[in-house]
């Protein structure tokens, strides 16, 4: 085992002794020094994992020291330790980055306490975090033989989500393996229950979740107010561990006062779960209510151009024409820019709607771009992209401008994405929709075990294009594939990011609705 290096700097070093024995004791090794400059000399010949600083020292002061010390080492852990309780003098010790800071007189088992916490707190973590998920393995392995209701699968969803996280970082490859074939093993009984739900709950609402077309009546319009304006942010593709991931970054500016998770509709695609958060209709009454907005898969030009006249219409039909709003598509970094110059012209509506498209972006780019393949190779991956990206975009800083403009912030998205691993071939013929997740067509053969179809589109508010066509929803993580070049779309295709099917990831969604901070 090797032995921790401790640089201990204090002009009353002689009266630390008996905590130097007491450490020495615990195998860690203390060279000790009187000064400043004496502690700046040792860094200079050799390396150490830890500093211990006094703030009171004749000649250089210990904040003098600590600025000298970051300036050359700024990942060297340095421990403040005073006697002086000022609290200036703490926030100018944090401003620098100490590691912790102690207070004199010093107690032995303080003083490795700390040490724990700067030196050993990622094992400590990591070890703790695998044995709670070792227990709680068997409880979600049981849970999944018991889940009946859509409660009972967000619960089990949010569990996967909060361990997958917090396995993130843990050492053990093989648990982070086994956490995600339980993923997989939920995904599979998850496509089964929505095999025998989802048509029910289009003649019985009240049976089961807020759907893509409900959630703008049931969660958005109650929030809107003539007193203070709204900013409704839409993030294509975020799933709910990308928001869970943002959600530190976005708290600096808002307190969620909700995060509901709700069920895009199927296919979990924009076409058809955004146009219908944004109308408040099935595709199917899109279609019959609206046929100059509505296009199908087969139709020419793009499927999702008509959402501020879906959002217009669907506002008129609640009753909300008094509440005037805005409706923005961002689809490129200048539009996004552009925007954040002028979001005080936001304070100008009640409710102002902002799509932003870089997550969808990003995960068809993945497909395509030999660099992204790398930066977004796997979902820890994607999600610190996402969280890198959000960090320092043009969006943070139009919610940052809403916040100081007192605006409330609804953040949500359409619907998310899975990482796809296993083709299944499908024929169908020339008119067979393009989507990789999802196929709408005639005489579609497929593999029905990796596959939840649909021969009466209408019953799951889905519009026909012919008389004899259906729809066919990937379930878990295959992803289609037609039989002619197979192998090279297998190999195109695997490990991307797609979304139209059914999966925990693409139709369990969050909506978080927050207060601006004072």
């Amino acid at each position: 085992m090797t032995t921790i290096q401790i640089l201990w700097a204090d002009d009353e070093i002689d009266l630390l002794r008996s905590h130097i024995l007491f450490l020495a004791s615990k195998n860690y090794e203390v060279e000790a020094c009187q000064s400043g400059a004496d502690a700046l000399d040792c860094l200079e010949n050799k390396s150490y994992d830890i500093v211990f600083l006094d703030e009171n020292m004749p000649g250089l002061s210990g904040l003098e020291t600590l600025n000298l010390i970051k300036t050359k080492h700024p990942d060297l852990p340095v421990v403040m330790i005073t006697k002086n309780e000022e609290e200036s003098l703490m926030e100018e010790a944090i401003g620098q980055k100490i590691a912790d800071y102690l207070i004199k007189p010093l107690n032995p088992n303080q003083i490795l306490l700390s040490l724990k916490k700067n030196l050993d707190h990622s094992r400590l973590v990591s070890e703790q975090v695998t044995s709670r998920y070792q227990k709680a393995f068997r409880d979600i392995s049981m849970e999944m033989t018991s889940v009946k209701t859509y409660q009972d699968w967000t619960a089990l969803y949010q569990q996967l989500i909060y361990w997958e996280l917090e396995l993130e970082n843990s050492r053990d490859d093989t648990l982070q393996e086994i956490m995600m074939a339980q993923k997989t093993e939920a995904n599979l009984a998850f496509g089964k229950f929505i095999e025998n739900n989802y048509a029910h709950w289009f003649n019985n609402p009240e049976s089961g979740p807020i759907l893509s077309h409900q959630l703008f009546r049931k969660y958005i319009a109650p929030e809107l107010s003539k007193e203070q304006s709204t900013l409704l942010v839409v993030i294509d593709n975020l799933r709910y561990d990308q928001w869970r991931t943002i959600a530190p970054v976005v708290s600096e500016y808002y307190t969620p006062k909700a995060e509901i998770p709700y069920f895009s509709i199927l296919p979990t695609a924009t076409q058809y779960a955004r146009n219908a958060l944004f109308s408040g209709l099935t595709p199917l009454d899109m279609k019959k209510k609206h046929p100059d907005l509505w296009k199908d898969d087969i139709d020419e030009g793009g499927k999702n151009l008509s959402e501020a006249a879906f959002l217009d219409a669907q506002m008129k039909r609640l009753g909300l024409e008094r509440f005037s709003h805005s409706y923005h598509k961002i689809t490129n970094v200048k539009a996004a820019q552009k925007l954040a110059q002028q979001s005080s012209e936001l304070a100008n509506h009640d409710l102002n709607v902002i799509v932003y498209n870089f997550v969808d972006t990003l995960s068809h780019a993945k497909t395509e771009v030999e660099v992204i393949k790398e930066l977004a190779a796997d979902d820890k991956a994607y999600r610190s992209v996402t969280k890198s990206w959000f960090s320092h975009s043009p969006l943070l800083k139009i919610i940052h401008h809403a916040r100081e403009m007192g605006f409330k912030l609804i953040l949500t998205t359409d619907h998310g994405t899975i990482n796809v691993k296993h083709p299944s071939k499908l024929i169908g013929d020339r008119e067979t929709s393009i989507n990789l997740r999802y196929k709408t067509g005639r005489s579609l053969t497929f593999n029905e075990k990796d596959a939840m179809v649909s021969k009466e589109p209408n019953s799951l508010g889905l519009p026909s294009l012919t008389m004899n066509s259906s729809f066919v929803f990937a379930k878990s993580d295959f992803f289609f594939v037609y039989p002619n070049n197979y192998n090279y779309f297998v190999n195109y295709y695997r490990n991307s990011f797609q979304h139209g099917g059914v999966s925990l990831e693409e139709m369990i969604v969050p909506i978080i609705i927050c207060d601006p901070k004072p």
